[in-house]
C-alpha cells in the first residue's frame, strides 16, 4: 500500500529546527568505518607504514567489515582509496557502534519505489530546461568553489564555502516562488553544513526526488585541496539546474531537492546522516542521482557511464534512456566498488540510486585529493559537465514531471 507523508514531515528538513547549529563535538574523536573487504589489508599496511597501530575488525562479513578509528586517521584512509582504489571515498564512517554494523546489510528496498513509472513522455520541459543552460554558468561555480583553499569539513574555509553556495542559491529564487525553500543542514559532529534547495512537488508533493553531489574537497599531503572536480565539477552541475529551474519557472508535480553534501570525503558523513533522517521520518524519496566528478574526460570513446554496483538496476536503466534521448553522447558501463560516494548512503537505506560518472574507473581523473585538481587539469572549460547539467536536467523533468515556461 501506498504510504502518504504530510508536507509538514516532508518540509521538516527545511525547517530552522532542522536546521539548528549544535556545538562542535571534541576532536579526534573515536568513530567506527564501514569498508571493503579489498581495502582492508591495504588499510593495516597504510597504518603501519606511518607508525600506527593496525586495527582489528570489530566484525565482518564477505564483502565488508567494520573497524574503530580515531577521527585524525580519516583523511589518511581517504588519501588510500583514492591512490589504490580510484575511490572519492570508499567507506563509510559512523558515529557508533551500532550504525557501523548496521552498514553491514543495506536496508531492504523502500516499498513505494516499486510504484514509480518510469516513462520519457515530458519532452516539453526538458528541451526548455536543456536550451537554457550554459558552460559559462557551470565554470564559473566551479571557479568560484575552487577558489577556496579548502573545503574540508572542520575548516572555516569549508564553512564559508557552503554559505557561499546557500547565498547563490537564494539569489536564483523569485520572490513570488514561496514553494522553494534554500536552507543550512548543520550536523553536529562537525563544523561545516549541507545545504538544501527544496521545490515543493505540485500534485505529489510526498514523493521526492533527490539530486545531490558533495561539496566539501581533501588534500592528505597538504593544505591545498581546490577540489574542482573532486567535486565542484558536480555541484557545479546541478547548481545550474537549480538555475535554469528557476529562471524558467519549472513546477515539477513531485517534490525536488538538491542537496550539497558536508562530509563526503571522510566517509560518506553528510549524506549518511541526510539519508538516515528520512529513512526514519517515513518520506517517500522515490530517485536519488548523484553527481561526484564530472568535468574531467578521461576517455575518448566514451563521454559518461552509468556505475552498476550498489546502485539500483531499474533506474540505471532510466538514466540510460534519458542520456540516449534528449543528451545523445557516448555512454558505457563501469563500477566503482563498496561506499564510492554518496549515493551509497541512500542506497544503504533502502532508496533507489544512481551516479553516471565522469569516465570509466581508471580513466577518471588522476588529480584528485592534490593541489592540482585544478580547472585547468579538465582542459579549463565546464564543457565535459555542461553534459552531467543535461542528465540531470533530464532526470528531474521526467521523473518529477511538471512544466516550465
Amino acid at each position: 500500500m501506498k504510504r502518504f507523508i504530510p508536507v509538514s514531515l516532508l518540509l521538516l528538513s527545511t525547517t530552522p529546527a532542522f536546521a539548528e547549529q549544535h556545538p562542535a563535538a571534541p576532536k579526534d574523536r573515536e568513530l567506527w568505518v564501514t569498508m571493503g573487504a579489498e581495502a582492508v589489508e591495504p588499510m593495516r599496511e597504510s597504518f603501519k607504514s606511518v607508525g600506527w597501530e593496525a586495527p582489528t575488525a570489530v566484525a565482518s562479513k564477505e564483502h565488508a567489515a567494520v573497524f574503530r578509528v580515531r577521527e585524525s586517521q580519516l583523511s589518511r584512509l581517504a588519501t588510500l582509496m583514492h591512490e589504490k582504489f580510484h575511490k572519492c571515498a570508499g567507506f563509510i564512517t559512523s558515529e557508533t557502534q551500532e550504525e557501523a554494523l548496521a552498514t553491514l546489510a543495506p536496508a531492504p528496498a523502500v516499498e513505494p519505489q516499486s510504484l514509480v513509472t518510469y516513462t520519457l513522455d515530458n519532452a516539453t520541459t526538458v528541451n526548455a530546461l536543456l536550451g537554457s543552460v550554459t558552460e559559462t554558468n557551470v565554470r564559473s561555480t566551479i571557479t568560484s568553489l575552487s577558489g577556496y583553499t579548502t573545503r574540508y569539513y572542520t575548516s572555516q574555509t569549508g564553512v564559508d564555502a557552503a554559505n557561499w553556495l546557500l547565498s547563490k542559491w537564494k539569489s536564483f529564487v523569485p520572490a513570488a516562488r514561496t514553494d522553494v525553500t534554500v536552507e543550512l543542514y548543520r550536523h553536529a559532529s562537525w563544523a561545516q553544513p549541507s545545504v538544501i534547495f527544496t521545490i515543493r512537488g505540485t500534485t505529489l508533493p510526498n514523493e521526492v526526488v533527490v539530486v545531490g553531489g558533495h561539496l566539501d574537497s581533501i588534500n592528505q599531503s597538504g593544505t591545498t585541496a581546490p577540489g574542482a572536480d573532486d567535486d565542484a565539477s558536480g555541484v557545479a552541475s546541478f547548481t545550474e539546474v537549480i538555475r535554469v529551474a528557476m529562471s524558467r519557472n519549472y513546477k515539477p508535480q513531485r517534490t525536488v531537492k538538491f542537496m550539497a553534501y558536508a562530509a563526503e570525503e571522510v566517509g560518506l558523513r553528510g549524506s549518511k546522516e541526510i539519508a538516515a533522517y528520512h529513512k526514519s521520518n517515513g518520506i517517500n524519496v522515490v530517485g536519488v542521482l548523484q553527481l561526484d566528478m564530472t568535468n574531467y574526460k578521461g576517455s575518448t570513446s566514451t563521454d559518461v557511464v552509468v556505475i552498476t554496483d550498489y546502485t539500483n538496476s531499474a533506474q540505471n536503466t532510466f538514466l540510460r534512456n534519458l542520456i540516449t534521448t534528449y543528451v545523445k553522447i557516448a555512454q558505457g558501463n563501469s563500477s566503482c566498488g563498496y561506499a564510492c560516494s554518496d549515493h551509497a548512503s541512500w542506497y544503504n537505506q533502502g532508496y533507489v540510486a544512481s551516479i553516471p560518472f565522469e569516465a570509466p574507473l581508471g580513466s577518471d581523473n588522476p588529480y584528485i585529493h592534490t593541489a592540482n585538481d585544478t580547472l585547468a587539469r579538465s582542459g579549463g572549460t565546464a564543457t565535459h559537465a555542461l553534459k552531467f547539467t543535461k542528465i540531470a536536467a533530464a532526470y528531474v523533468a521526467e521523473l518529477a514531471k511538471g512544466t516550465a515556461q
